[in-house]
């Protein structure tokens, strides 16, 4: 038998990669929003003051602030400034995880037809939900974006179905869509069946129909995405 070489055991040599060592900003980070998310840092309260932080890490006043600017930007923190500032616990909303979704639309470059397919599957349904609980001020809000063509009543449809998960994607699919469209271009059968549509949907909301909403919402899905083949991609490799 012969041994491999360079190994006198005849074993071959194990190579290991670089190691990545996270940063320290990051790393308090994400321990401040473990507390945060396990409740043991309740909503609108504040967290300790930066020098407490720094006197109780050891880490330095650059590095923490350095860290409440990522739990910032992930939307776990408000920051006032001021006497009474500090930076205050917020609960992840609509938003933060429709910001979410949307860096992963752009980091994977998702087309406008997965977009499109990914609303189609889920619309039905958040119909179905604002049919069911939707209130009279989110039916108002539906009534109001009745005639538009950029979103709005899609996202209103989503949160009258009061489910945070499906309006936040909702919310992240339609600024998707729009970036990825040139919505001026949308020809007047198109325009006219979203509004004949929107109208359709509302009525069985606006009821408590559910199923009627779910079926009209169904029927404006597969019809739109007939007429959606005119519509002129803003950007011809996201088609």
């Amino acid at each position: 038998m012969t041994q491999a070489q360079g190994s006198p055991s005849g074993v071959e040599p194990i190579v290991l990669g670089k190691m990545k060592v996270p940063r320290a900003s990051q790393m308090l980070a994400d321990q401040l929003a473990e507390h945060i998310l396990s409740g043991e840092f309740p909503e609108g309260s504040g967290l300790p003051p930066e020098r407490d932080l720094v006197d109780q890490t050891g880490l330095s006043r650059t590095t923490v602030r350095e860290a409440l600017r990522i739990l910032e930007v992930q939307g776990l923190i408000k920051v006032r400034a001021g006497r009474a500032g500090g930076a205050f616990v917020q609960r992840p909303g609509e938003q933060a995880m429709a910001n979410t979704v949307q860096d992963i639309i752009l980091g994977r470059e998702i087309t406008r037809t997965a977009l499109l397919e990914a609303r189609r599957a889920i619309e039905p349904f958040c119909a179905r939900l604002a049919a069911r609980t939707r209130t009279d001020e989110q039916l108002d809000d539906l009534e109001e974006t009745l005639d538009t063509t950029d979103g709005d009543w899609h996202v209103a449809v989503a949160r009258a179905g009061n489910n945070p998960l499906l309006s936040g994607l909702m919310v992240s699919l339609t600024q998707g869509i729009h970036a990825a469209t040139e919505h001026d271009l949308m020809d007047a059968e198109a325009l006219g069946h979203a509004v004949e549509s929107h109208r359709a949907v509302t009525d069985a909301i606006r009821a408590r129909d559910e199923d009627t909403a779910e079926r009209e919402m169904e029927r404006h899905a597969h019809v739109f995405s007939k007429l959606d083949e005119r519509v002129v991609p803003r950007h011809t490799g996201r088609r």
